[in-house]
């Protein structure tokens, strides 16, 4: 499986739906680095529920449209 972690996202196509907001603005607007908004767009990284929140507030989006469980389609199969 790599390095990356079971929670996926919409955090880049959703930045791009919000006039084209930055990477940094997003990190500004959440208090985390740029950064951590480059891995967790990348897929690296996967969010606290905290953060996972802030995000989703700042996109205006609900936590579930943002990220999504990897785990739950082996989990059913």
């Amino acid at each position: 499986m790599g390095n990356g972690t079971q929670v996926s996202n919409t955090i880049r196509r959703r930045r791009f739906e919000r006039g084209e907001m930055t990477q940094q603005a997003l990190a500004d607007a959440c208090g985390v680095t740029r950064q951590t908004v480059i891995a967790l767009e990348a897929g690296r990284y996967a969010p606290s529920l905290e953060l996972a929140f802030r995000i989703a507030h700042a996109l205006g989006a609900r936590v579930e449209e943002v990220f999504q469980w990897k785990g739950e389609e082996r989990a059913e199969g």
